[in-house]
């Protein structure tokens, strides 16, 4: 017994030193096959000095912007009212995922474009194209382009909201909205936001609170307490909302708000 153990161990040993020797054998000639070619990057070609530094600034901006373009769509246009609003119709329809996260979010996008589009053309007009032609520079155009969304946001921020984050701030008392820095408008406008889709919410919750009273009491009145109301008042709450058209009166009710 101790002699076929013995003569195991060695057979598998020689096929490990055979499988080693075979490996580094592939390899070596593989790595003389395949090289690795050295790769360099420079940014501003051979452009040395001030003009390169400027340029590696330029990169560094550029690439902040972007990874902050997520937060600006969401702070400073439409879509917090918006996507917080279509939320609430799921919830008063209590349809659980359904229409998904996607298709809401979706919704809530292509909804902000179009109520953003005529701000975003005057950016476009103002900022950007004079900017690509090198007619302004880039803090020229920073303040053009942050123009017409501080005249959008101001147009739906509360004055109460606005006196809350001045005073919080601890500047001096505004005289005109020049005098009020962005850091200030932009907290007041989303409190403004969030206070506004929460009152459109509550009326859209109101209807569909009456038709889950109506059936409660009536599934009560029958006896009927071991059955959900929420199983029987769901088709009733779907029906109603297709009858209304409301999606329409949703997207209607929500465009409006911003004129």
């Amino acid at each position: 017994m101790n002699k076929r153990l013995k003569t195991l161990a060695f057979a598998l040993a020689s096929i490990v030193l055979i499988i080693t020797a075979v490996a580094i054998w592939t390899g070596g000639a593989q790595a003389q096959q395949f090289e690795i070619p050295q790769v360099s990057i420079k940014i501003g070609g051979d452009t040395q000095g001030q003009t390169g530094l400027s340029q590696a600034l330029q990169l560094i901006v550029l690439l902040t912007v972007l990874s902050l373009a997520p937060a600006i769509l969401i702070l400073l246009t439409s879509f917090t009212r918006i996507i917080v609003v279509l939320s609430f119709v799921r919830s008063a329809l209590a349809t659980q995922q359904m229409p998904p996260n996607q298709i809401l979010i979706g919704l809530a996008l292509f909804l902000t474009f179009f109520v953003m589009a005529p701000t975003w053309k005057e950016v476009n007009q103002n900022a950007l194209q004079p900017y690509f032609k090198g007619e302004i520079n880039e803090e020229q155009a920073f303040a053009r382009g942050m123009a017409p969304l501080r005249t959008f946001m101001f147009k739906q921020t509360r004055e109460k909201d606005l006196a809350l984050f001045v005073k919080l701030a601890k500047i001096e008392r505004p005289h005109t909205y020049k005098d009020i820095p962005n850091y200030v408008l932009i907290p007041a406008f989303v409190i403004s936001e969030l206070k506004t889709a929460f009152q459109i919410g509550f009326v859209i919750f109101v209807p569909f609170l009456v038709i889950d009273m109506v059936v409660s009491s009536a599934l009560m009145s029958m006896g009927m307490l071991m059955l959900p109301p929420m199983m029987i008042s769901l088709p009733f709450k779907i029906l109603l909302f297709v009858l209304v058209d409301g999606w329409n009166l949703i997207v209607y009710s929500l465009i409006s708000s911003f004129r």
